[in-house]
């Protein structure tokens, strides 16, 4: 049993949700996210809440079932506040700023790297050193978090790079004559 696929998801006061066929679409003040989950689980909306149930006992019944519950759940709070991730920039000379759609970095290489925000996801930067990218889609936010990181990851020895806020780097011992 799927201890996250028992749980129905609560649909707070403004959110609305439709189901039609294996799609479910929800509407919220922060706008509108659809899902459509497989045929091995069956959704169901009673009252304000929505539950998801798998349709046997294979092991793709029983996969499906936590995750498309966890993606019901995505949606209903992504109409209803945005996911949020938070980047750090470490090192000397290492910048953002957001100019229009598009986001500078100064990393340290010859050139400026030009990072264009995708649809739907709004990138903030209150300092230099700071990124905020915030959106409805919580794959969509990790996945441009996620690309900003991979222009330069922290290396283990300065620690420079760009890191999630709060992600521990382990540092290694330089050498020694």
């Amino acid at each position: 049993m799927s201890r996250i696929g028992k749980k129905p998801v609560e649909l707070p006061s403004g959110v609305s949700a439709s189901l039609s066929g294996q799609t479910i679409e929800v509407k919220g003040p922060k706008g509108t996210q659809s899902f459509t989950a497989t045929d091995d689980v069956t959704i169901t909306i009673e009252d304000n809440t929505v539950t998801v149930m798998p349709r046997g006992k294979s092991k793709r019944a029983r996969q499906q079932w936590g995750m498309s519950r966890t993606m019901v759940a995505n949606l209903v709070h992504g109409v209803t506040e945005v996911f949020k991730k938070e980047l750090e920039i470490q090192g000397v000379g290492y910048r953002a700023q957001v100019q229009g759609n598009t986001l500078k970095l100064n990393l340290g290489y010859s050139h400026d790297v030009d990072f264009a925000i995708p649809e739907g996801i709004k990138i903030a930067c209150p300092k230099p050193t700071e990124i905020i990218i915030e959106g409805q889609d919580k794959q969509v936010v990790g996945e441009v978090a996620a690309n900003i990181r991979d222009w330069r990851r922290p290396e283990p020895y300065k620690g420079k790079g760009i890191r999630y806020k709060g992600e521990y780097i382990f540092q290694k011992e330089g050498k020694k004559k």
